[in-house]
């Protein structure tokens, strides 16, 4: 994992000015309940029926991290294989690296602004998108990342 968590690290500098910093998060897996839970404080019940599709409700949470215990959780059966896996890994490294440097933000949804930009431009680069992984359109990510107080 250190390998894939150093590119990743390199890449974010890179692109997004992010401090390189290679103290790398501990990173373990959990249920999507458990992660959900980890999330939002309690269990949140999908609006997505199960019809087969791969559509992904955007309260559901596909990752998250620990700022307290530098702790990147991710869903049981995580391989990184697909596009898809390795941006929620990205997502949650810009929230590892934004702690660690010790930047502000008015509220919790500013934060996920650039964790969603770098998410979508790791996807790009597999001629994938942040609505073709995760259902998640431009709309829906404004709304995720848009301080409502």
């Amino acid at each position: 994992m250190d390998p894939l968590l150093t590119t990743i690290v390199l890449w974010l500098s890179i692109n997004f000015q992010l401090p390189a910093n290679y103290e790398h998060p501990e990173v373990k897996f959990a249920t999507p309940h458990e992660i959900t839970q980890m999330r939002y404080g309690r269990p949140i019940q999908s609006s997505v029926e199960n019809d087969g599709t791969n559509a992904v409700d955007p309260f559901t949470v596909v990752a998250v991290y620990n700022r307290k215990t530098h702790t990147v959780y991710l869903p049981s059966g995580w391989t990184g294989q697909t596009p898809g896996e390795s941006s929620a890994l990205v997502h949650e490294m810009v929230h590892h690296l934004l702690t660690l440097s010790g930047a502000k933000f008015a509220c919790p949804e500013e934060e996920e602004k650039l964790a969603y930009e770098a998410q979508e431009e790791w996807l790009g680069l597999m001629g994938r998108s942040l609505k073709s992984e995760f259902d998640l359109d431009p709309f829906t990510v404004k709304v995720l990342t848009t301080c409502i107080y």
